[in-house]
C-alpha cells in the first residue's frame, strides 16, 4: 500500500491556480460585474468582498462531440404523409424547428454562475485601471522596496538557475587546459615512433596508449564547471507622494453635499491606501478659516460656518513647504459647492495658478452641483478659465450619489492620462 502525503503550502486551497486562471480569462466580465456591485453598495461597504453573478452566456464555451456519421435509415412512427425522397416544406409563420419555445415557463434552466470575491480581489479589480497622474520616481524613501537584479554567476544554486552556456564554456576551457599537455606528449611520442627514434618501441607504444586513455577519459562535465545565475535585491527609487484633501464644510454645504464630498474622499482614501504604500494623506477642512485635522474629524465632525476657499489653499502651501518641499509628488483634491463671494474666487484661482499648480503634479476639483446649473458659481467660473491653460488641473461636477464613482474614475483613470 502506498501512502501519499500532500505537503504543499496551499494544501487547503488547491484550486487557487484554477481560480486565478478563471479570473484572468474572464477579467472583462468580472470587472463589469464589480461595477454593477459598486452601483448597488453603500459607501461604508465599498471595501468588502461579495458574490459576483456572471451570466451563463458570458462564460459558455463551445463543446465538441463525435457524430454517428455515415448514411443512416430509420423509421419515424406515425408518419402517414411522407416517403423517402419527399421534400418537406418550411413551416409557415416563422416557426423554427427548435423545441425551446416553452423552455422558459415549464422547462429546466440554469442560473447565473456565482462565485465569491475576497476583499483583496474586489479592491484589486475595483482600482485596477486607476493611477495617480504624472507620478514620478523621486528618491529613496523609508519604505522597503527592492528589485531583483542579476548579479553575475555563482558556483551554487538551484537547478532552475543553471546557466547552460556558462557551464559548457567552463567545461570546454577545463578540458582544453588539462588536455593541452597530454596532447603535446602524445604528439611527441607519435613523431618519435614514426621516425624510429624510440629505443624501447613497446614501452613507447604502451605509454602512448596510456596518454590517449587519459586524454579520452577527461570528464565532459564536473561539479567545478557548474555556474548558476545569481540574483540580488537592490533598493529601487520609490515614488513618494502626498495627497492633500481639501473639503468645504461651510453652512452652504448641507448634509447631502457633505455626504457626496465624504463619498468622494472615501473612494480617494481607499484608492490611495490600496494602490500605494508610500503616500501621505493630509486632511484640511475649511470654513472662514482652514485647519488640518485627522481622518476621523475630517469624515465625521459637524463643524460649519462661512466660506473662504483661499484659507485652505494657503494652509496647504504652508504644510507643503514645511513637510513636503523636496522629493515628494504633491497632489490635491478639493470638494466644494462653489459658494464663495466677493474677491475670494479670484484670489483663490490666482493663488492656485501662481503658487500651487507649479508645485503639484495634479490638482482635482469636484463641485457638488448639477451638471449644467442655471448660474455657475463664481469659483467654477474662475477655475474654468484656469483649467483651459493648466494641464495638471481637472474639474468635474456631481449632484447625486451615483455620479460620484464615474466622476472619480474620470479624474484618476489611466485612459484619461
Amino acid at each position: 500500500m502506498n501512502n501519499l502525503i500532500d505537503r504543499r503550502l496551499n494544501g487547503r486551497g488547491k484550486s487557487t491556480v484554477n481560480r486565478e486562471r478563471f479570473m484572468r480569462r474572464y477579467k472583462t466580465q468580472v470587472r463589469d460585474a464589480v461595477k454593477r456591485m459598486v452601483g448597488e453598495r453603500k459607501i461604508e461597504d465599498m471595501d468588502q468582498g461579495g458574490e459576483v453573478h456572471l451570466p451563463k452566456k458570458d462564460i459558455a464555451e463551445p463543446s465538441f462531440g463525435f457524430g454517428r456519421g455515415g448514411e443512416r435509415e430509420f423509421v419515424l412512427p406515425g408518419n402517414k404523409e411522407y416517403v423517402a425522397g419527399d421534400r418537406i416544406e418550411r413551416p409557415q409563420g416563422g416557426g423554427g424547428g427548435g423545441g425551446g419555445s416553452g423552455e422558459g415557463s415549464g422547462g429546466d434552466s440554469q442560473d447565473d454562475f456565482v462565485f465569491s470575491l475576497s476583499r483583496e480581489e474586489f479592491l484589486n479589480i475595483f482600482f485596477d485601471d486607476l493611477e495617480l497622474p504624472r507620478l514620478a520616481r523621486t528618491q529613496l524613501g523609508t519604505a522597503d522596496q527592492f528589485r531583483s537584479v542579476r548579479a553575475g554567476y555563482t558556483t551554487q544554486g538551484a537547478p532552475s538557475n543553471l546557466s547552460v552556456h556558462r557551464t559548457l564554456t567552463n567545461s570546454l576551457g577545463r578540458r582544453i587546459a588539462l588536455g593541452a599537455a597530454l596532447k603535446r606528449e602524445i604528439a611527441e611520442l607519435e613523431t618519435a615512433l614514426a621516425e624510429g627514434h624510440c629505443e624501447d618501441r613497446e614501452a613507447a607504444e604502451a605509454e602512448l596508449k596510456r596518454l590517449r586513455g587519459r586524454h579520452a577519459g577527461l570528464p565532459f562535465l564536473e561539479e567545478i564547471d557548474l555556474r548558476y545565475r545569481n540574483r540580488t535585491l537592490r533598493p529601487e527609487p520609490i515614488a513618494r507622494a502626498v495627497m492633500f484633501c481639501l473639503m468645504d464644510v461651510s453652512a452652504s454645504m448641507d448634509e447631502d453635499k457633505k455626504d457626496l464630498a465624504k463619498r468622494f474622499f472615501t473612494l480617494l482614501y481607499l484608492f490611495l491606501t490600496r494602490k500605494y504604500k508610500q503616500v501621505d494623506l493630509v486632511f484640511i477642512r475649511h470654513t472662514e478659516d482652514a485647519e488640518e485635522v485627522d481622518e476621523n474629524t475630517f469624515f465625521h465632525d459637524r463643524k460649519s460656518g462661512g466660506t473662504v476657499v483661499l484659507s485652505a489653499l494657503e494652509l496647504m502651501e504652508q504644510v507643503r513647504r514645511a513637510r513636503y518641499a523636496e522629493g515628494w509628488n504633491v497632489y490635491a483634491a478639493q470638494a466644494s459647492d462653489g459658494d464663495a463671494f466677493g474677491s475670494d474666487p479670484a484670489k483663490s484661482a490666482r493663488f492656485l495658478r501662481e503658487i500651487l499648480l507649479p508645485a503639484t503634479r495634479y490638482y482635482a476639483y469636484i463641485e457638488l452641483a448639477p451638471d449644467e446649473p442655471q448660474h455657475p458659481s463664481n469659483l467654477w467660473a474662475e477655475y474654468e478659465v484656469l483649467a483651459e491653460h493648466a494641464e495638471n488641473f481637472a474639474m468635474r461636477r456631481a449632484a447625486r450619489r451615483e455620479q460620484i464613482y464615474p466622476v472619480f474614475r474620470e479624474l484618476f483613470s489611466t485612459e484619461a492620462q
